[in-house]
Protein backbone atom coordinates (compact mmCIF):
# COMPACT_ATOMS: atom_id res chain seq x y z
CA UNK A 1 0.00 0.00 0.00
CA UNK A 2 1.43 3.43 -0.91
CA UNK A 3 2.73 5.45 2.03
CA UNK A 4 0.24 8.07 3.15
CA UNK A 5 -2.61 6.70 1.10
CA UNK A 6 -4.65 5.53 4.08
CA UNK A 7 -2.17 5.62 6.96
CA UNK A 8 -3.76 8.38 9.05
CA UNK A 9 -7.32 8.28 7.84
CA UNK A 10 -9.25 9.49 4.86
CA UNK A 11 -8.48 13.20 4.88
CA UNK A 12 -4.94 13.23 6.22
CA UNK A 13 -1.61 12.09 4.83
CA UNK A 14 1.48 11.26 6.81
CA UNK A 15 3.64 14.35 7.25
CA UNK A 16 1.66 16.39 4.72
CA UNK A 17 -1.32 17.55 6.79
CA UNK A 18 -4.69 17.55 5.11
CA UNK A 19 -5.37 15.53 1.98
CA UNK A 20 -6.82 17.50 -0.90
CA UNK A 21 -9.10 15.90 -3.44
CA UNK A 22 -8.61 16.90 -7.07
CA UNK A 23 -10.46 16.40 -10.33
CA UNK A 24 -8.98 13.66 -12.51
CA UNK A 25 -11.32 12.84 -15.43
CA UNK A 26 -14.87 13.01 -16.66
CA UNK A 27 -16.43 10.51 -19.05
CA UNK A 28 -19.41 11.40 -21.20
CA UNK A 29 -20.49 14.63 -22.83
CA UNK A 30 -21.09 17.72 -20.71
CA UNK A 31 -23.98 18.91 -22.88
CA UNK A 32 -27.19 20.10 -21.27
CA UNK A 33 -29.31 17.71 -23.34
CA UNK A 34 -29.35 14.23 -21.80
CA UNK A 35 -30.50 11.06 -23.52
CA UNK A 36 -32.37 8.72 -21.18
CA UNK A 37 -30.43 5.69 -22.41
CA UNK A 38 -27.11 7.33 -21.45
CA UNK A 39 -27.95 7.79 -17.77
CA UNK A 40 -25.52 5.73 -15.67
CA UNK A 41 -27.29 3.17 -13.47
CA UNK A 42 -24.33 1.42 -11.73
CA UNK A 43 -20.56 1.79 -11.18
CA UNK A 44 -18.13 -0.91 -10.05
CA UNK A 45 -14.32 -1.29 -9.75
CA UNK A 46 -12.86 -4.77 -10.17
CA UNK A 47 -10.88 -6.33 -7.31
CA UNK A 48 -7.49 -4.80 -8.17
CA UNK A 49 -8.92 -1.47 -9.34
CA UNK A 50 -7.42 -1.68 -12.83
CA UNK A 51 -10.84 -1.88 -14.48
CA UNK A 52 -13.92 0.24 -13.86
CA UNK A 53 -17.29 -0.81 -15.29
CA UNK A 54 -20.45 1.25 -15.69
CA UNK A 55 -23.92 0.20 -16.75
CA UNK A 56 -26.58 2.52 -18.16
CA UNK A 57 -30.31 2.65 -18.80
CA UNK A 58 -29.71 1.70 -22.43
CA UNK A 59 -28.49 -1.76 -21.41
CA UNK A 60 -24.84 -1.05 -22.24
CA UNK A 61 -21.78 -1.93 -20.20
CA UNK A 62 -18.76 0.35 -20.62
CA UNK A 63 -15.40 -0.74 -19.18
CA UNK A 64 -12.49 1.62 -18.57
CA UNK A 65 -8.93 0.42 -18.01
CA UNK A 66 -6.27 2.12 -15.97
CA UNK A 67 -3.51 3.32 -18.24
CA UNK A 68 -0.06 1.78 -18.09
CA UNK A 69 2.52 4.42 -17.28
CA UNK A 70 6.23 4.82 -16.73
CA UNK A 71 9.07 2.57 -17.79
CA UNK A 72 7.82 -0.27 -15.64
CA UNK A 73 4.54 -1.94 -16.47
CA UNK A 74 3.85 -2.17 -12.74
CA UNK A 75 3.66 1.62 -12.44
CA UNK A 76 0.16 2.89 -13.12
CA UNK A 77 -1.17 6.32 -13.96
CA UNK A 78 -4.38 7.56 -12.41
CA UNK A 79 -6.07 7.74 -15.80
CA UNK A 80 -8.75 5.40 -17.08
CA UNK A 81 -9.38 5.03 -20.80
CA UNK A 82 -12.03 3.18 -22.75
CA UNK A 83 -11.34 -0.55 -22.79
CA UNK A 84 -14.55 -2.16 -24.05
CA UNK A 85 -18.21 -1.35 -24.72
CA UNK A 86 -20.90 -3.93 -25.33
CA UNK A 87 -24.68 -4.29 -25.28
CA UNK A 88 -25.48 -6.43 -22.27
CA UNK A 89 -29.29 -6.41 -22.31
CA UNK A 90 -32.01 -5.58 -24.82
CA UNK A 91 -35.59 -4.49 -24.11
CA UNK A 92 -37.96 -7.45 -23.87
CA UNK A 93 -41.67 -8.07 -23.49
CA UNK A 94 -43.28 -10.55 -21.12
CA UNK A 95 -46.28 -11.74 -23.13
CA UNK A 96 -47.65 -13.78 -20.23
CA UNK A 97 -47.92 -10.73 -17.97
CA UNK A 98 -48.12 -8.10 -20.72
CA UNK A 99 -45.17 -6.23 -19.21
CA UNK A 100 -42.21 -4.52 -20.81
CA UNK A 101 -38.83 -5.51 -19.40
CA UNK A 102 -36.40 -2.60 -19.47
CA UNK A 103 -32.83 -3.06 -20.68
CA UNK A 104 -31.48 -0.91 -17.82
CA UNK A 105 -28.47 -2.44 -16.03
CA UNK A 106 -29.31 -2.63 -12.32
CA UNK A 107 -26.06 -4.10 -11.01
CA UNK A 108 -22.58 -5.17 -12.15
CA UNK A 109 -20.35 -7.45 -10.09
CA UNK A 110 -16.81 -8.56 -11.00
CA UNK A 111 -15.44 -12.03 -10.38
CA UNK A 112 -11.88 -12.37 -9.15
CA UNK A 113 -9.44 -12.88 -11.98
CA UNK A 114 -8.18 -16.45 -12.45
CA UNK A 115 -6.74 -16.28 -15.98
CA UNK A 116 -5.94 -13.63 -18.60
CA UNK A 117 -9.66 -13.00 -19.17
CA UNK A 118 -12.00 -10.98 -16.97
CA UNK A 119 -15.48 -12.11 -15.92
CA UNK A 120 -18.40 -10.03 -14.68
CA UNK A 121 -22.09 -10.44 -13.92
CA UNK A 122 -24.65 -7.91 -15.12
CA UNK A 123 -28.39 -7.88 -14.56
CA UNK A 124 -31.51 -6.01 -15.55
CA UNK A 125 -34.89 -6.52 -13.86
CA UNK A 126 -35.23 -10.18 -14.87
CA UNK A 127 -32.12 -11.70 -16.47
CA UNK A 128 -28.54 -12.10 -15.18
CA UNK A 129 -25.67 -12.64 -17.61
CA UNK A 130 -22.10 -13.81 -17.07
CA UNK A 131 -19.71 -12.06 -19.47
CA UNK A 132 -16.19 -13.00 -20.45
CA UNK A 133 -13.99 -10.07 -21.48
CA UNK A 134 -10.82 -11.18 -23.25
CA UNK A 135 -8.03 -9.67 -25.34
CA UNK A 136 -6.73 -10.84 -28.68
CA UNK A 137 -3.54 -9.41 -30.23
CA UNK A 138 -2.57 -12.31 -32.53
CA UNK A 139 -4.38 -14.02 -35.39
CA UNK A 140 -3.73 -17.45 -36.89
CA UNK A 141 -2.60 -17.67 -40.51
CA UNK A 142 -1.79 -20.59 -42.78
CA UNK A 143 -4.68 -22.92 -41.95
CA UNK A 144 -6.17 -22.87 -45.44
CA UNK A 145 -4.65 -25.48 -47.81
CA UNK A 146 -5.52 -23.33 -50.86
CA UNK A 147 -4.58 -19.75 -51.66
CA UNK A 148 -6.91 -16.98 -52.84
CA UNK A 149 -6.68 -18.19 -56.45
CA UNK A 150 -7.74 -21.69 -55.42
CA UNK A 151 -4.30 -23.22 -56.01
CA UNK A 152 -3.16 -25.86 -53.54
CA UNK A 153 -0.46 -24.64 -51.20
CA UNK A 154 2.72 -26.37 -50.24
CA UNK A 155 1.71 -29.13 -47.81
CA UNK A 156 4.81 -28.49 -45.74
CA UNK A 157 3.68 -24.97 -44.68
CA UNK A 158 2.97 -24.63 -40.96
CA UNK A 159 0.22 -22.35 -39.56
CA UNK A 160 1.56 -19.40 -37.55
CA UNK A 161 0.22 -16.66 -35.28
CA UNK A 162 0.87 -13.13 -36.49
CA UNK A 163 0.52 -9.88 -34.48
CA UNK A 164 -2.65 -7.82 -34.94
CA UNK A 165 -4.16 -4.70 -33.42
CA UNK A 166 -5.44 -5.33 -29.89
CA UNK A 167 -9.05 -6.45 -29.95
CA UNK A 168 -11.15 -6.69 -26.78
CA UNK A 169 -14.05 -9.10 -27.08
CA UNK A 170 -17.00 -9.48 -24.69
CA UNK A 171 -18.94 -12.72 -25.00
CA UNK A 172 -21.83 -14.07 -22.89
CA UNK A 173 -20.83 -17.32 -21.13
CA UNK A 174 -24.02 -17.98 -19.17
CA UNK A 175 -27.53 -16.54 -19.13
CA UNK A 176 -29.47 -16.98 -15.87
CA UNK A 177 -33.14 -16.34 -16.56
CA UNK A 178 -36.70 -17.20 -15.50
CA UNK A 179 -35.98 -17.39 -11.78
CA UNK A 180 -37.41 -14.08 -10.56
CA UNK A 181 -41.05 -13.05 -10.57
CA UNK A 182 -40.22 -9.57 -9.29
CA UNK A 183 -37.54 -7.05 -10.23
CA UNK A 184 -33.96 -7.99 -9.36
CA UNK A 185 -32.38 -5.37 -7.09
CA UNK A 186 -29.13 -7.08 -6.04
CA UNK A 187 -26.53 -9.60 -7.11
CA UNK A 188 -23.50 -10.59 -5.03
CA UNK A 189 -20.66 -13.00 -5.76
CA UNK A 190 -19.72 -15.35 -2.94
CA UNK A 191 -16.18 -15.43 -1.55
CA UNK A 192 -15.85 -19.00 -2.87
CA UNK A 193 -16.08 -17.51 -6.41
CA UNK A 194 -18.31 -20.42 -7.40
CA UNK A 195 -21.74 -19.23 -6.35
CA UNK A 196 -23.65 -15.97 -6.22
CA UNK A 197 -26.99 -14.70 -5.00
CA UNK A 198 -29.67 -12.65 -6.70
CA UNK A 199 -32.44 -10.83 -4.84
CA UNK A 200 -35.77 -9.38 -5.87
CA UNK A 201 -38.52 -7.78 -3.78
CA UNK A 202 -39.63 -11.01 -2.09
CA UNK A 203 -37.08 -13.74 -2.77
CA UNK A 204 -33.34 -14.44 -2.79
CA UNK A 205 -31.91 -17.19 -4.99
CA UNK A 206 -28.56 -18.95 -4.84
CA UNK A 207 -26.86 -19.83 -8.15
CA UNK A 208 -23.81 -21.77 -9.21
CA UNK A 209 -21.84 -19.95 -11.88
CA UNK A 210 -21.59 -23.11 -13.98
CA UNK A 211 -25.31 -23.97 -13.81
CA UNK A 212 -27.75 -21.60 -15.48
CA UNK A 213 -30.93 -23.71 -15.50
CA UNK A 214 -31.27 -24.25 -11.75
CA UNK A 215 -31.17 -22.07 -8.65
CA UNK A 216 -32.01 -22.59 -4.98
CA UNK A 217 -34.44 -20.33 -3.16
CA UNK A 218 -32.77 -19.37 0.14
CA UNK A 219 -35.10 -16.56 1.30
CA UNK A 220 -38.81 -16.25 0.62
CA UNK A 221 -40.81 -13.59 2.45
CA UNK A 222 -43.85 -13.72 0.16
CA UNK A 223 -46.99 -14.14 2.31
CA UNK A 224 -49.72 -16.58 1.34
CA UNK A 225 -52.08 -13.65 1.04
CA UNK A 226 -50.42 -10.71 -0.72
CA UNK A 227 -52.74 -8.33 1.14
CA UNK A 228 -50.71 -9.20 4.25
CA UNK A 229 -47.46 -7.99 2.66
CA UNK A 230 -45.76 -5.49 4.98
CA UNK A 231 -42.17 -5.31 3.71
CA UNK A 232 -39.97 -6.06 0.72
CA UNK A 233 -36.30 -6.94 0.26
CA UNK A 234 -34.27 -3.91 -0.81
CA UNK A 235 -30.65 -5.19 -0.97
CA UNK A 236 -28.57 -8.32 -0.30
CA UNK A 237 -24.86 -9.13 -0.12
CA UNK A 238 -22.52 -12.02 0.73
CA UNK A 239 -19.95 -11.69 3.51
CA UNK A 240 -16.48 -10.97 2.01
CA UNK A 241 -14.77 -13.89 3.82
CA UNK A 242 -17.39 -16.25 5.27
CA UNK A 243 -18.98 -18.03 2.31
CA UNK A 244 -21.94 -19.23 4.38
CA UNK A 245 -23.06 -15.77 5.60
CA UNK A 246 -25.09 -13.12 3.82
CA UNK A 247 -27.28 -10.17 4.76
CA UNK A 248 -30.41 -8.68 3.31
CA UNK A 249 -32.17 -5.44 4.16
CA UNK A 250 -35.83 -4.55 4.10
CA UNK A 251 -38.12 -1.60 3.50
CA UNK A 252 -38.88 -1.58 7.23
CA UNK A 253 -35.32 -0.53 8.06
CA UNK A 254 -34.10 -3.89 9.38
CA UNK A 255 -31.10 -5.99 8.35
CA UNK A 256 -31.03 -9.76 8.63
CA UNK A 257 -27.83 -11.77 8.88
CA UNK A 258 -28.33 -15.34 7.62
CA UNK A 259 -26.25 -18.51 7.79
CA UNK A 260 -26.84 -21.00 4.97
CA UNK A 261 -25.56 -23.83 7.14
CA UNK A 262 -28.53 -23.48 9.48
CA UNK A 263 -31.27 -24.33 7.00
CA UNK A 264 -31.93 -24.65 3.29
CA UNK A 265 -34.46 -21.82 3.51
CA UNK A 266 -33.04 -18.94 5.56
CA UNK A 267 -36.30 -17.61 6.95
CA UNK A 268 -34.66 -17.40 10.35
CA UNK A 269 -31.77 -15.07 10.98
CA UNK A 270 -28.38 -15.98 12.35
CA UNK A 271 -25.70 -14.12 14.19
CA UNK A 272 -22.29 -15.65 14.56
CA UNK A 273 -20.23 -14.91 17.64
CA UNK A 274 -16.55 -15.75 17.38
CA UNK A 275 -13.78 -15.88 19.95
CA UNK A 276 -10.21 -16.00 18.72
CA UNK A 277 -8.95 -17.42 22.00
CA UNK A 278 -11.62 -20.12 22.22
CA UNK A 279 -12.35 -21.77 18.89
CA UNK A 280 -16.08 -22.07 19.47
CA UNK A 281 -18.83 -20.65 17.30
CA UNK A 282 -22.24 -19.95 18.80
CA UNK A 283 -25.31 -19.32 16.71
CA UNK A 284 -28.57 -17.64 17.49
CA UNK A 285 -31.16 -15.68 15.56
CA UNK A 286 -31.19 -11.92 15.40
CA UNK A 287 -32.12 -8.87 13.41
CA UNK A 288 -30.06 -5.68 13.19
CA UNK A 289 -32.48 -2.85 13.85
CA UNK A 290 -32.46 0.44 15.72
CA UNK A 291 -35.59 1.15 17.81
CA UNK A 292 -37.55 4.12 16.54
CA UNK A 293 -38.18 7.11 18.76
CA UNK A 294 -42.01 7.32 19.04
CA UNK A 295 -41.88 11.09 19.53
CA UNK A 296 -40.26 11.62 16.12
CA UNK A 297 -42.62 9.40 14.16
CA UNK A 298 -44.39 10.98 11.19
CA UNK A 299 -46.19 10.08 7.98
CA UNK A 300 -42.80 9.78 6.24
CA UNK A 301 -41.04 7.68 8.91
CA UNK A 302 -41.50 4.33 7.21
CA UNK A 303 -40.48 5.69 3.79
CA UNK A 304 -37.26 7.35 4.94
CA UNK A 305 -36.28 4.38 7.13
CA UNK A 306 -36.36 1.96 4.18
CA UNK A 307 -32.80 0.78 3.53
CA UNK A 308 -31.53 1.56 0.04
CA UNK A 309 -28.18 -0.22 0.24
CA UNK A 310 -26.23 -2.49 2.59
CA UNK A 311 -22.50 -3.22 2.30
CA UNK A 312 -20.10 -5.33 4.36
CA UNK A 313 -16.80 -3.66 5.17
CA UNK A 314 -13.76 -5.10 3.40
CA UNK A 315 -12.57 -6.60 6.69
CA UNK A 316 -15.95 -8.27 7.23
CA UNK A 317 -16.19 -6.92 10.79
CA UNK A 318 -18.75 -4.20 10.05
CA UNK A 319 -21.59 -3.47 7.69
CA UNK A 320 -23.06 -0.21 6.51
CA UNK A 321 -26.66 0.64 5.66
CA UNK A 322 -27.97 3.68 3.81
CA UNK A 323 -31.50 4.97 4.23
CA UNK A 324 -32.87 8.18 2.78
CA UNK A 325 -31.30 10.60 5.28
CA UNK A 326 -28.55 8.67 7.05
CA UNK A 327 -25.77 6.12 6.93
CA UNK A 328 -25.43 3.68 9.81
CA UNK A 329 -22.40 1.51 10.58
CA UNK A 330 -23.08 -1.73 12.45
CA UNK A 331 -20.72 -4.00 14.32
CA UNK A 332 -21.64 -7.62 13.57
CA UNK A 333 -21.27 -8.36 17.27
CA UNK A 334 -23.89 -5.79 18.31
CA UNK A 335 -27.32 -5.85 16.71
CA UNK A 336 -29.38 -3.56 18.96
CA UNK A 337 -27.98 -0.25 17.68
CA UNK A 338 -25.42 1.07 15.17
CA UNK A 339 -21.99 2.06 16.41
CA UNK A 340 -21.88 5.08 14.10
CA UNK A 341 -24.54 7.25 12.45
CA UNK A 342 -23.85 9.88 9.80
CA UNK A 343 -26.37 12.47 8.61
CA UNK A 344 -26.13 12.67 4.82
CA UNK A 345 -28.58 15.47 4.13
CA UNK A 346 -30.45 16.22 7.35
CA UNK A 347 -31.33 19.64 5.91
CA UNK A 348 -33.94 17.87 3.76
CA UNK A 349 -36.01 16.73 6.72
CA UNK A 350 -38.05 19.93 6.52
CA UNK A 351 -38.61 19.32 2.79
CA UNK A 352 -40.02 15.79 3.01
CA UNK A 353 -43.50 16.86 1.96
CA UNK A 354 -42.33 18.39 -1.32
CA UNK A 355 -39.90 15.51 -1.87
CA UNK A 356 -42.83 13.12 -1.49
CA UNK A 357 -44.89 15.06 -4.02
CA UNK A 358 -42.12 14.95 -6.65
CA UNK A 359 -41.24 11.29 -5.84
CA UNK A 360 -37.64 12.15 -4.90
CA UNK A 361 -38.23 10.61 -1.47
CA UNK A 362 -38.16 7.21 -3.21
CA UNK A 363 -34.67 7.72 -4.73
CA UNK A 364 -32.26 4.88 -3.97
CA UNK A 365 -28.83 6.16 -2.91
CA UNK A 366 -25.95 3.67 -2.74
CA UNK A 367 -22.91 3.83 -0.48
CA UNK A 368 -19.34 2.48 -0.53
CA UNK A 369 -16.32 1.88 1.71
CA UNK A 370 -12.75 3.01 1.20
CA UNK A 371 -10.19 0.23 0.78
CA UNK A 372 -9.19 0.22 4.45
CA UNK A 373 -12.75 0.81 5.77
CA UNK A 374 -11.73 4.19 7.26
CA UNK A 375 -13.80 6.21 4.80
CA UNK A 376 -17.41 6.18 3.63
CA UNK A 377 -18.91 7.81 0.54
CA UNK A 378 -22.44 8.32 -0.70
CA UNK A 379 -24.40 10.66 -2.94
CA UNK A 380 -26.92 13.45 -2.52
CA UNK A 381 -28.82 16.04 -4.58
CA UNK A 382 -27.49 18.98 -6.60
CA UNK A 383 -24.72 16.61 -7.81
CA UNK A 384 -23.26 16.66 -4.30
CA UNK A 385 -21.50 13.66 -2.80
CA UNK A 386 -20.61 13.19 0.83
CA UNK A 387 -17.46 11.71 2.39
CA UNK A 388 -17.04 10.70 6.03
CA UNK A 389 -13.82 9.92 7.89
CA UNK A 390 -14.56 7.30 10.55
CA UNK A 391 -11.36 8.05 12.46
CA UNK A 392 -11.47 11.84 12.67
CA UNK A 393 -15.30 12.08 12.29
CA UNK A 394 -14.78 14.78 9.70
CA UNK A 395 -17.39 15.22 6.98
CA UNK A 396 -16.99 16.77 3.53
CA UNK A 397 -19.42 17.68 0.77
CA UNK A 398 -18.18 18.04 -2.81
CA UNK A 399 -19.90 18.81 -6.09
CA UNK A 400 -19.41 17.00 -9.40
CA UNK A 401 -19.96 19.62 -12.10
CA UNK A 402 -18.46 20.78 -15.38
CA UNK A 403 -17.02 23.92 -13.73
CA UNK A 404 -14.38 21.83 -11.97
CA UNK A 405 -13.67 19.60 -15.01
CA UNK A 406 -10.10 20.81 -15.43
CA UNK A 407 -7.04 18.64 -14.72
CA UNK A 408 -5.86 18.73 -11.09
CA UNK A 409 -8.52 21.26 -10.07
CA UNK A 410 -8.88 21.07 -6.29
CA UNK A 411 -12.34 20.36 -4.95
CA UNK A 412 -13.76 22.99 -2.64
CA UNK A 413 -16.02 21.76 0.17
CA UNK A 414 -19.65 22.85 -0.06
CA UNK A 415 -22.06 23.58 2.76
CA UNK A 416 -25.85 23.66 2.67
CA UNK A 417 -27.74 25.99 4.98
CA UNK A 418 -31.35 25.43 6.00
CA UNK A 419 -31.66 28.58 8.10
CA UNK A 420 -32.86 32.04 7.11
CA UNK A 421 -29.39 33.47 7.65
CA UNK A 422 -26.50 31.94 5.80
CA UNK A 423 -22.93 32.78 4.99
CA UNK A 424 -21.92 33.95 1.53
CA UNK A 425 -20.28 30.65 0.58
CA UNK A 426 -23.17 28.53 1.86
CA UNK A 427 -25.90 27.17 -0.41
CA UNK A 428 -29.55 27.55 0.51
CA UNK A 429 -31.53 24.34 0.80
CA UNK A 430 -34.23 26.01 -1.33
CA UNK A 431 -31.85 26.35 -4.28
CA UNK A 432 -30.90 22.65 -4.51
CA UNK A 433 -31.58 20.99 -7.86
CA UNK A 434 -33.31 17.67 -7.15
CA UNK A 435 -33.09 16.63 -10.81
CA UNK A 436 -29.30 16.45 -10.40
CA UNK A 437 -28.53 13.56 -8.09
CA UNK A 438 -25.67 11.18 -7.43
CA UNK A 439 -27.06 7.73 -6.75
CA UNK A 440 -24.03 5.58 -7.64
CA UNK A 441 -20.45 5.85 -6.37
CA UNK A 442 -17.38 3.57 -6.24
CA UNK A 443 -14.06 3.67 -4.37
CA UNK A 444 -10.84 2.10 -5.62
CA UNK A 445 -10.06 -1.01 -3.51
CA UNK A 446 -6.61 0.16 -2.41
CA UNK A 447 -6.10 3.82 -3.37
CA UNK A 448 -7.79 7.18 -2.95
CA UNK A 449 -9.43 7.17 -6.37
CA UNK A 450 -13.19 7.57 -6.53
CA UNK A 451 -15.78 7.38 -9.30
CA UNK A 452 -19.04 9.29 -9.11
CA UNK A 453 -21.95 8.91 -11.53
CA UNK A 454 -23.74 12.22 -12.14
CA UNK A 455 -26.62 11.47 -14.54
CA UNK A 456 -24.83 10.65 -17.84
CA UNK A 457 -21.33 11.67 -16.71
CA UNK A 458 -18.75 9.65 -14.78
CA UNK A 459 -16.51 11.91 -12.72
CA UNK A 460 -13.25 10.61 -11.30
CA UNK A 461 -11.32 12.24 -8.47
CA UNK A 462 -8.09 11.41 -6.66
CA UNK A 463 -6.13 12.67 -3.70
CA UNK A 464 -3.50 15.20 -4.64
CA UNK A 465 0.00 13.84 -4.13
Amino acid sequence: MPVGCFSLGLFYEEGNGETQWAFSQVKGTLDEEITEADIISCVEFNHDGDLLATGDKGGRVVIFQRELGGKSASLRKNEYNLYSTFQSHEPEFDYLKSLEIEEKINKIRWLRRKNPSHFLLSTNDKTIKLWKVSERDKRPEGFNVTDEAGQRKDASSVPVFKPMELWVEASPRRIFANAHTYHINSISVNSDQETYLSADDLRINLWHLEVNDQSFNIVDIKPTNMEELTEVITAAEFHPQECNLFVYSSSKGSIRLCDMREAALCDRHSKRMRSDSIKIAQYFFTVFEEPEDPSSRSFFSEIISSINDVKFSNSGRYMMSRDYLRIKVWDLNMENRPIETYDVHEHLRSKLCSLYENDCIFDKFECCWSGNDAGIMTGSYNNFFRMFDRQTKRELTFEACKEIAKPKTLLKPKKVSSGARRKKEEISVDSLDYAKKILHTAWHPSENIIAVAATNNLYMFQDRV
